[in-house]
């Protein structure tokens, strides 16, 4: 059976069970925490196991002081595990969530995958499955070029990037980006866009490939 086949297939409950997914975000006040969640949820509704992993938070106490809901959100969420190098070697598919910084990844999530040329070096991180979905406070706030540019990175590691693509109809009602699910974010601090079944699209689709990729690896 050939990679196509697998991924036409969509694979058994069996090999959906053996796959392992990683959702890995960084979330200043809350957005990217939510559409993390939901992948957590799309991930094991397609019979995967999930880690849910925060990015640990570089920025000084007086950014997070400044800004009551960042501080509110860092102390609700702090008890969640931190994401490792060692959680990228387990894991078959990394979905990331984060928010855009002038086009491009937050600082913190930029920090933790500079930490990862070990891996890199090793070729631990050859056909990780990849995903990426960003967040933004306007409609072109920079959330695809944010999502490219980790593209950029996984690239590097010689990852497969899952892309949502127009795999399912959710995507043009979603705001039609075929780069990775994208939120608004308006001034009352809530996502305007309905997207949550379309980021378990996503994370669906991310099991699917991770697991037809796993299928045909050779076993080391």
């Amino acid at each position: 059976m050939g990679l196509f086949d697998i991924f036409k297939s969509k694979g058994s409950d069996d090999t959906m069970a053996d796959t392992k997914i990683a959702v890995i975000y960084y979330s200043s006040t809350g957005t990217n925490h939510k559409m993390a969640k939901w992948a957590v949820e799309g991930a094991e509704a397609a019979g995967a196991e999930v880690k849910l992993l925060r990015v640990e938070e570089t920025a000084p106490a007086a950014a997070l002081d400044s800004n009551p809901a960042w501080r509110e959100h860092y102390e609700a969420t702090k008890d969640i595990q931190t994401a490792s190098t060692e959680d990228l070697e387990w894991a078959d598919g990394i979905i990331f969530s984060m928010p855009t910084r002038f086009g491009n990844l937050p600082a913190q999530l930029k920090q933790y995958i500079d930490m990862t040329g070990g891996l890199w070096a090793q070729g631990k991180l050859v056909n990780k499955v990849v995903s990426g979905m960003s967040s933004a406070s306007n409609p072109h706030g920079g959330q695809e070029a944010t999502i490219l540019a980790l593209y950029t990175s996984m690239m590097h590691w010689g990852a497969i990037i899952a892309s949502p693509g127009y795999s399912d109809p959710i995507t043009f009602t979603t705001g039609g980006n075929p780069y990775g699910t994208s939120a608004t974010v308006g001034q009352d601090g809530n996502i305007v866009e309905n997207i949550e079944e379309a980021v378990k699209h996503q994370a669906k689709r991310t099991v699917q490939i991770a697991s037809g990729v796993k299928q045909v690896q050779p076993v080391s």
